[in-house]
């Protein structure tokens, strides 16, 4: 999976010249974002004092933040992009050195032309997104951890108050948190997406020789019986998400007011102002994502490891 395209010197260059380009596309969204985070504090605390301000001001702030998002668009556009042909590079390569082993192999191997034309595509394209929103998460970490250690001198609760930097521990703790519990809540679901996708294999197999023998393949009785199999699997499949996204959805709500309970009684008590607890705010949502990341991509994690499998067991049938 990964020999193919970063240990072979046809693709040395796409390999890692692309991958240094999509962390530089990264590294310029998170300097914006930094951007965009301090324009939020100055922005509300005048709205928070309309009254004392010029109408000129608002324009103006208004244009500072046009001249911030506008290239972190054109930017995250272009990333989009890159990464969809990267992936589409990265299948390629994958694609013809697995095809290499499979030919010289003599008996059937199961799901072959399932593994070739979907499942390595999608460990690419999958493998590929998740890897940049990691990347993406340490470098919004390296960058927002300072700001939201410095914003934490704001905070007004009893216990906590002391503690340097608690805006950084709370975001820290509550994902972890988050994360254990949701290792917990959809363990499961790795094993169900890969036994689903095996009678997906067989159900579409049965169907391509249908197309050219309808006599010996694509019986009713045949079809049925495959597409009661699927249904059985995917009713398990679905119930189980149906828990896990109530997990996750209670969580992300949660986390929307956190922010606000901590830095709340500041505002009231004129500690801090509109513009701070924006920030804070903001800044708080950028580093709990980011802590995050594996909570917000359990779906995509479950997907991508159920394709791991399917794919690690072709190469052993296939002697990769």
């Amino acid at each position: 999976m990964f020999k193919s395209f970063f240990r072979s010197r046809r693709w040395l260059t796409w390999a890692y010249g692309g991958a240094a380009v999509l962390l530089f596309a990264l590294f310029i969204q998170v300097e914006l974002t930094v951007k965009i985070n301090v324009w939020y504090g100055g922005f509300y605390n005048i709205l928070q004092k309309a009254t004392e301000h010029e109408v000129s001001e608002l324009w103006q702030e208004m244009a500072k933040f046009a001249r911030i998002a506008f290239p972190y668009v054109l930017i995250a556009t272009l990333t989009s992009y890159f990464t969809r042909v990267y992936a589409f590079k990265w299948r390629e390569a994958m694609t013809f050195s697995y095809v290499e082993k499979w030919q010289k192999v003599d008996e059937e191997v199961e799901g072959a032309s399932q593994r070739l034309q979907e499942d390595i595509y999608r460990f690419a394209r999958i493998f590929e997104s998740l890897g940049l929103q990691v990347m993406r998460a340490i470098l919004t970490l390296i960058a927002f951890l300072p700001i939201l250690w410095g914003l934490s001198k704001g905070v007004d609760i009893d216990f906590i108050r002391d503690v340097p930097g608690s805006l950084v521990w709370v975001a820290l703790l509550v994902s972890l948190g988050g994360l254990v519990i949701s290792w917990f809540v959809g363990i499961k679901l790795p094993g169900l997406e890969y036994n689903n996708q095996k009678v997906e294999a067989a159900f579409r197999k049965e169907l391509v020789y249908a197309e050219d023998d309808k006599i010996n393949f694509g019986k009713t009785e045949t079809i049925v019986e495959l597409f009661v199999g699927l249904k059985f699997n995917y009713n398990r499949l679905f119930l189980h998400y149906g828990y896990f996204d109530i997990w996750v959805n209670f969580f992300e709500q949660l986390m929307v007011i956190v922010p606000y309970l901590i830095m709340g009684p500041g505002l009231f008590t004129g500690l801090i102002t509109l513009g701070v607890l924006v920030q804070v705010s903001n800044a708080f949502s950028k580093v709990r994502e980011s802590f995050s990341v594996f909570i917000g991509n359990w779906t995509t994690i479950t997907e991508l490891r159920s394709i791991h499998k399917r794919l690690k067991e072709f190469e052993h049938n296939i002697g990769y």
